[in-house]
Parts: structure tokens; sequence; C-alpha cells
């Protein structure tokens, strides 16, 4: 009785450790790159960059995701995913102690440092979600998913405050995010250490990996993150300069875009949770595209305060919903953890391929038209791909598969 509590209370202990260090890392995927945007002049201006330089602090962690995600699901294969995991939060680390010097050189690289280590930390959790809870996809991708998405606001709110309100400076508003990242250090070491000691960290004996480049429904589950990828970069980069078209101060339009983060949180939590009870996911992919093609049609057609708030409303609910999604059929879809981290690859490639091509493209159309009707209309198009791209990823299939191999709702 003794040794069957000890052993109890070892595997609970266990299981707190990973709940917490799936959290830490949902932590370290968005603050460091969210917190650079409200101080981008303030580094230009110390630094003596460029307008075009100082966007690349923007860029160049999505470059990094691009390059780095399916080269991190071969890591995570050879070298289990959690210590892969653990080297992307050293590499966090490093990356945001070396860019909060004010030399231009450590910056652009701390920058690079940064999208790497996230990247890794991007691709391989939801390979950890499949491996470490198999039969709760959905609950465990809700938690980190709003996690994520609570820091990321939360960065973006507090970088000017801590800058110039509490006098740190760029420099250290930026630093302060070192924390999350040494706190996940600390529960990843004893995680591995904890795995080490009841043999459960081994590398991925199965093989259901067969060539996702050329699976129907993989290129659907990435084509859906991709294409929402790209409504989310859109979204954040021009939906302030939309507003302020319409007549709009540009502080409120900022406080306008803060407010499509934050409304979107019931959706992130929920829709994954949502998403893990039925088989097929088709109806939500539906029910998001719905609140999206509307929302950016409100754009296009509403100028009246009321349709602007009920268009931000939709889109905030259909960004983070399609993301959560998104996240979540890296998980429902594959067979294994090997082979969720392998189509997480595969999806955030070209995910931030897109989402890095996405904000450049819509200001064309702008430059070119000078309205914003052809990017709009060009926005809404791309929202109505994502659901017919949504509909072939919710059906109740797993990549690899010929049959169906889950119980329909």
């Amino acid at each position: 009785m003794g040794l069957d509590q000890h052993v109890d209370k070892e595997n609970q202990l266990h299981k707190f450790l990973l709940i917490s260090g799936i959290i830490l890392i949902a932590f370290n995927l968005r603050p460091a790159i969210t917190s650079v945007g409200p101080l981008m002049s303030t580094i230009r201006d110390d630094i003596g960059l460029s307008n075009w330089s100082v966007g690349l602090l923007t860029s160049l962690p999505l470059i990094a995701f691009a390059i780095m995600s399916p080269i991190a699901a071969k890591l995570g294969n050879r070298f289990t995913n959690e210590r892969v995991m653990l080297w992307g939060l050293f590499f966090l680390l490093i990356g945001i102690s070396v860019r909060s010097i004010s030399m231009m050189i450590l910056l652009f690289a701390g920058t690079l440092l940064v999208g790497i280590g996230i990247a890794i930390c991007n691709v391989l959790l939801p390979g950890v979600i499949k491996d470490k809870f198999p039969l709760k996809v959905g609950l465990m991708t809700s938690v980190y998913s709003t996690a994520m998405n609570i820091f990321a606001a939360t960065a973006s709110g507090v970088s000017v405050p801590l800058a110039s309100g509490l006098g740190l400076g760029w420099q250290l508003a930026l630093f302060v995010w070192i924390t999350p990242a040494i706190l996940g250090i600390v529960v990843w070491v004893l995680v591995i250490n904890k795995n080490k000691s009841t043999a459960k960290e081994t590398p991925f004996l199965t093989n259901h990996n067969t060539n996702l480049w050329r699976s129907a429904l993989a290129w659907q589950i990435a084509l859906y993150m991709g294409l929402q990828s790209f409504l989310f970069y859109v979204t954040v980069s021009w939906l302030p300069e939309i507003l302020h078209s319409t007549g709009m101060s540009m502080e409120s339009a900022g406080w306008m875009l803060s407010f499509t983060q934050f409304i979107g949180l019931p959706a992130s939590f929920i829709v994954p949770m949502l998403a893990g009870k039925f088989a097929s996911q088709r109806l939500i992919v539906i029910a998001l595209g719905v609140c999206s093609v509307l929302g950016f049609s409100g754009l296009l057609l509403g100028t009246s305060p009321v349709m602007l708030f009920i268009s931000i409303t939709l889109i905030g609910l259909a960004l983070s919903g399609t993301f959560a999604l998104a996240l979540t059929f890296l998980g429902l879809r594959a067979r294994d953890a090997k082979q969720a981290a392998a189509l997480s690859g595969m999806a955030q490639a070209l995910g931030y391929i897109l989402a890095a091509v996405g904000p450049m493209f819509i200001g064309f159309l702008y430059d070119v038209t000078h309205a914003w009707t052809v990017p709009l209309i060009t926005v809404i198009i791309v929202a109505i791909l994502v659901v017919l791209f949504g509909l072939g990823a919710g059906r109740n299939k797993l990549v690899g598969s010929v049959k169906s191999s889950m119980k329909s709702p």
C-alpha cells in the first residue's frame, strides 16, 4: 500500500510538472515578439535604424519560423521532443539577452535566435501533447493556446509602460521576458530528469510518418493553418490603418486592435475542447468561417461605429478560433507524437511563409489602388479559402489512412 501511494504521488508530480511545463512553453511563444511592436520607433531612434530595417525585427522571427519548422520536427524525432524544446528555451534565453544590448548587430542576431527558439517550441509542443495526453488533445490545446494569447496581448500592452512609465528603457522592457524562459528551463529540466528516472523518455519507434508532403489531408491542414496565419498577420499589420481610413483616430484604432486579441480569448479556449469532442470538426470550421467573412465584409461595407465594433468582434473570435483549431488539427489528425511533430513542422513552415507574404501583398494592393476595397476583397477571398481547406482538414480521418479510425459523433 505504501509503495502504491508512493508511485501514485510520483505520477501526480510528473503530471503536474508536465502541465506546468506546457503552460510555461505557451507563455514563451509570443511575448518576445509582441513586446517589440510598440517599441519599434523608440528602438529605431535610439540605434539609428531606417524604417525598412527596423521592420526586420518582426520579419526575422517569421523567417526563422518558416526555416526551422521542418528542421525542429526532425531534431525532435532524433533526440526526443522534450529535450529539443529545452534547447529551444535556451536559444530564446540567449536571444532575448543578446538583443537587449544597444548594438545593431546584436539586436538582429538576438532577434534571429529568438525566432529559432520559438520556432522549435512552436513545432514540438503539439507532439508532446499528443504523446503525453493522447485522450485530452483538445483540452490541453485549449490550455496552451489561451495561455499563449493572454501573454501575447499582455506583452503588447505593458511594453511602453515598462519602457517609459517605469523608466526601464526599451532594453530592459524587452529583457524582462527572460523570466518565463528561465522558469520554463527549470521545469523542463525537471521533466526530462523525471522521464529518465521512469524510463519514459525514449525516441519514437513507430513509423506512421509517411511523406506528409504527398498527403492531401496534410496539405489541407497546412493550408488551413497557413491561410489563417495570412489573415492574422494582415489584420495585425493593417487593421489600424483600415479603421483610420473610416475616420477613427489612430489611438482608438490601436485599442481596437488590442480588443481583437482579447475578445478572441474565449474562442481560443472553447474551440479546441469542442473539436476534441467530435470526430468531424466541419461545423466548427463553417461557424468560424462565417464569423471571418462577415467580419471582414463589415470593414468593407460599413463605416458606422456600431458596424465596425461588430465586425472587429467577429474578426477577433474568428482569428483566435481558427488558430486554436489549426493547432488542434495537428494532434487530432496525427497517429502519434512523431507524426504530430512532423505535421506541425510542415504546417508551420508553410504557415509562416504565407504570414510573412500576407502584409506585404495587401500593402502592395493598397499602394496600387490607393483604397482598401481591393485589399479587403482579397482578404475575404482568403477567408473563404480558409473554410474550404478547413472542410478537408476537419474530416473524420487521420493522416496517411484511407478509412477513418475514429467513431462518428
